[in-house]
């Protein structure tokens, strides 16, 4: 199944979204991903697996783009 969480506003962070998430990990994920706006650009993470090699992932970015 699919889950799709959507967020516009500011203060959104990678944790607000891993949070919201995790509500929809019962249905089970085959991959997990955020695509966050930055002034860089559009910042987009995947993992494949359940939501925890997602959250693995992002712990190893750089704290300036968390």
């Amino acid at each position: 199944m699919c889950g799709v969480i959507g967020y516009v506003g500011p203060g959104a962070s990678p944790s607000f979204f891993l949070n919201a998430l995790r509500r929809l990990e019962y249905r089970g994920y085959d991959s997990a991903g955020i695509a966050m706006l930055t002034p860089e650009g559009v910042a987009i993470e995947r993992a494949e697996g359940k939501l925890s090699q997602l959250e693995r992932k992002l712990e190893r970015l750089p704290s300036s783009a968390k």
